[in-house]
C-alpha cells in the first residue's frame, strides 16, 4: 500500500515540476513578447498590444502575471540582467582603470542607445508598489563600479572603504546624464557623450585609483 501511495507522489511531484517549467518557460515568452511590443509601438504599449504580439489573449497573460506590475517587474529584472552580463564583460575587456570606465560608461550609453523605448518603459511606468525599477538596476551597476575601484585599492593595500560611494557616484552621473540625453533627443552623438562622462567621471576617480595602480606596479613589475 505504502509503495502505490509513493508512487501516486512521486507522479504529482513529476506534473507539478513539468507545470512549474511549463510557466517559467511561458513568462519568459510573454517578457519577450513585452519587450518586442515596447520596439514595435513605444514606451505607452497597452496590455492588448502585448498580448497580441504573444499571440494570446489579456485573459491568458494574467494567469501568468498577476497584474500589469508582476509583468513590469519581470521586464525590469530581464533589463538589469542583460545590462549587468554587459557591464561586466565591457569592464574586464582591460586591465587599465580608464579604459574600464570608459567602456563601462560607453556599454550602458549603447545599450540605452539601441533600445531607447525599451528604456522609457522601464523609467515612465512606475510599479504599484512605489519601487524604482531604474534605481534598484542603478544600484546593481554601481556595486559593480564600486567593485572594480575596490579591487585596485586592496591591491595596493589601501582603505576599500570609499569604493562603494564612489562607485555609486558614478553611476548616478551617468544615469542622470543619459536621461538628460534621451529626453533632449540625443543632441549630440553617444561617443562623443561618452567621452566627456568619462574625462569627468575619471577626473575624480584617478584621484585615487591612479595612485593605488602606480603602487601596485611598483610592488609587482
Amino acid at each position: 500500500m505504502g509503495h502505490v501511495k509513493a508512487e501516486t507522489v512521486s507522479r504529482r511531484d513529476r506534473r507539478d515540476s513539468r507545470w512549474d517549467e511549463h510557466r517559467r518557460a511561458r513568462r519568459e515568452q510573454l517578457v519577450d513578447a513585452t519587450l518586442a511590443a515596447v520596439g514595435r509601438h513605444g514606451a505607452g504599449v497597452g496590455m492588448e498590444e502585448i498580448a497580441a504580439e504573444a499571440g494570446t489573449s489579456k485573459t491568458v497573460v494574467y494567469r501568468h502575471f498577476a497584474d500589469r506590475n508582476e509583468l513590469y517587474v519581470a521586464v525590469c529584472a530581464r533589463v538589469a540582467e542583460q545590462l549587468t552580463r554587459k557591464l561586466r564583460e565591457a569592464m574586464g575587456s582591460s586591465s587599465d582603470p580608464r579604459q574600464m570606465v570608459s567602456a563601462a560608461v560607453d556599454t550602458y550609453l549603447a545599450f540605452l542607445e539601441a533600445d531607447p523605448e525599451v528604456y522609457r518603459f522601464v523609467v515612465t511606468h512606475s510599479s504599484t508598489d512605489g519601487s524604482d525599477p531604474i534605481s534598484s538596476l542603478s544600484s546593481l551597476v554601481g556595486e559593480e563600479v564600486g567593485g572594480l575601484v575596490a579591487g585596485f585599492l586592496a591591491r595596493a593595500g589601501q582603505d576599500t572603504t570609499p569604493a562603494a560611494p564612489w562607485g555609486h557616484g558614478v553611476i548616478g552621473l551617468v544615469r542622470a546624464a543619459a536621461d538628460w540625453w534621451l529626453r533632449a533627443d540625443r543632441p549630440i552623438p553617444r561617443t562623443q557623450l561618452a567621452t566627456h562622462l568619462t574625462d569627468l567621471a575619471w577626473a575624480g576617480l584617478s584621484g585615487v585609483v591612479t595612485p593605488a595602480l602606480r603602487t601596485t606596479l611598483e610592488e609587482h613589475p
